[in-house]
């Protein structure tokens, strides 16, 4: 029975795997402190470090303080690196420690982060949800966790923020550039995600006002204005660049003929119907212009049936047609030559 079980006897803290400093961290920590931290852990991750825990035979005092130290040590760089980045993080490290080894601290916790798991589960959370989780995060974290999710996951998210607040993250989105992975790992593990992106090695591009242009083109009209008139004040001409890379509904007008009936094959009567209450005169007749004289009769007839309707239904029409369009511009199917400044604002 003895041979089966392990003592934590003074060795070179490297050599042991990482549940094992767990484990070693647990009972140093205590009983009742040590029940605080499994019981954020998963049922398989409390298991594992459950066992480690019956392994260890006895624990070395000696033992025991290099992994605290150790851990330490990483809650001190991760801290600073999630609040700094990796200059900042070598600016406190080195005033605690000597310079080397204040690197070799840096170098540890990122190649420890860098081997976490990244945002992947975020993709399957609700955007409504998303909002709340982020509601009391920082707002470079929240625009960087959302230039990296997909465009109507993101744009859900920035629905459910007041317009001031998700201007500012566009702003954020919009002027971000290059992105370290071992950031991304970073803010991941800030907010307790644990399921991986494919993170390239190097600087990862990120944002940019063509990202934004997509979340906000997901967006119901009134909403995006109102975000658009904010970031006008902030930054006119990042405004103007966001416009620029946009596509509206009224945009359709200046679809060629072949990308117009393309598009209408996959709209319902209904939805066209409804969505083209809220558009101008030149874009419905073109748009009837594409259609047979049978489809044409029962747009106008299903239009007229419509009566008053409200503003917000006849925007996520339009929204779901626009979401349409650009995946059929993704296959390849239809070719978008750019929204028209005229045509942003009607």
């Amino acid at each position: 029975m003895a041979a089966s079980t392990a003592t934590a006897t003074l060795m070179p803290v490297e050599q042991f795997t990482g549940r094992q400093k767990a484990a070693i961290l647990c009972l140093a920590l205590g009983a009742e402190n040590a029940a605080q931290i499994t019981q954020k852990l998963s049922n398989d991750e409390a298991e594992i470090i459950s066992y480690e825990i019956a392994r260890l035979e006895r624990l070395d005092p000696a033992t025991a303080e290099l992994v605290l130290v150790e851990w330490v040590e990483s809650i001190l760089a991760s801290t600073a690196l999630s609040s700094g980045g990796v200059d900042y993080a070598r600016e406190i490290l080195e005033k605690a420690f000597a310079p080397q080894k204040a690197s070799s601290i840096l170098k540890r916790v990122i190649g420890q982060l860098a081997d976490t798991e990244g945002l992947q589960r975020l993709r399957n959370v609700d955007g409504q949800q998303l909002a709340t989780m982020f509601r009391n995060e920082y707002p470079q974290t929240t625009a960087l966790v959302l230039a990296h999710l997909a465009a109507p996951q993101a744009a859900a998210v920035l629905k459910a923020f007041d317009p001031p607040v998700a201007a500012d993250l566009i702003v954020r989105i919009a002027r971000m550039e290059k992105v370290s992975p071992d950031m991304l790992l970073l803010i991941d593990k800030s907010i307790g995600t644990d399921s991986a992106l494919e993170f390239q090695r190097g600087m990862a591009t990120a944002g940019g006002p063509a990202s934004v242009a997509a979340m906000l083109n997901l967006m119901q009209a009134s909403a995006e204005r109102q975000i658009l008139d904010i970031v006008s004040q902030a930054d006119g001409t990042l405004a103007e660049q966001i416009k620029n890379l946009m596509f509206t509904f009224e945009d359709m007008r200046g679809l060629d003929d072949r990308s117009l009936q393309r598009v209408l094959r996959d709209v319902e009567t209904k939805s066209l119907a409804l969505a083209l209450k809220g558009a101008s005169a030149e874009l419905r007749n073109r748009v009837l212009s594409q259609m047979s004289q049978r489809a044409s009769r029962a747009l106008n007839e299903e239009m007229e049936m419509l009566g008053p309707t409200r503003v917000r239904d006849v925007e996520a029409a339009q929204a779901n047609i626009i979401a349409a369009i650009r995946a059929l511009e993704e296959s390849g199917e239809v070719v978008l030559g750019g929204g028209g400044d005229d045509a942003l604002m009607v």
